[in-house]
């Protein structure tokens, strides 16, 4: 007579299903045979959603390599002054004696037509008002190449561009230090995360001379009588 024992697990979860049939033993033997096992997966995003995507690793960076710097920078300053002085000076002054030289002696002077005086008064008042109210914008788009690593990761980018139309050139040079995960996926980085920035901006032509003071202006401004 053969006796014949099984014992049956059955484990049920969301998206998961096993099956594991064990300890199946034939006659009076006391041998484990294993039929099969099937290991449960643990529940992760990855193999249980249909919507998922796998995010692509950072894309290593190296000396030489370009990437894109978004610039967008606006500044806003005002600045507002007053200045009031008032100055006021008397004077008074009287000759009640006087001398002159009689036969190489001094002696007093009559004065037949009176005392002379003299009497002055100065006033002096000055008021000023300065106002300043200014504002840039700078928005543009330029690629740099990354010049050096720093041990920490760090990168140095300097960025150069060169343009000539016609008779006029425009210059725009960038540099500064940004971390290597401030470098977004599409290899862009904002002007926000870069550090020491460093951006010039540089016109020559008939663009210019249109609209830049002249030398008197400038000697005026330098002066400042009034």
């Amino acid at each position: 007579m053969r006796k014949i024992r099984r014992r049956l697990w059955v484990v049920a979860a969301p998206g998961v299903a096993t099956l594991a049939l064990s300890d199946l033993a034939f006659g009076q033997t006391s041998s484990l045979h294993k039929l099969g096992t099937v290991t449960a997966q643990p529940l992760t995003l990855e193999n249980t959603s249909f919507t998922y995507v796998k995010l692509e690793p950072p894309r290593e960076i190296k000396i030489n390599d370009i990437v894109t710097i978004i610039v967008d920078y606006k500044t806003q300053h005002l600045s507002r002054g007053n200045l009031q002085r008032r100055k006021r000076s008397n004077m008074a002054a009287i000759l009640q004696r006087w001398i002159q030289f009689e036969g190489g002696n001094l002696a007093p002077t009559p004065m037949g037509l009176g005392t002379p005086s003299i009497e002055a008064q100065l006033n002096n008042q000055m008021q000023t008002q300065v106002q300043l109210d200014s504002g840039d914008t700078v928005k543009f788009q330029i690629a740099a190449t990354v010049v050096d690593i720093r041990p920490n990761g760090n990168l140095v980018l300097e960025a150069h561009r060169r343009i000539e139309n016609n008779e006029d050139t425009y210059e725009q040079r960038l540099s500064g230090i940004v971390r290597r995960e401030d470098v977004l996926p599409n290899n862009t980085i904002l002007s926000e995360d870069v550090a020491e920035l460093n951006i010039e901006k540089v016109e020559t032509g008939h663009v210019r001379d249109g609209y830049k003071r002249g030398w008197l202006l400038r000697w005026l401004d330098n002066v400042g009588p009034f």
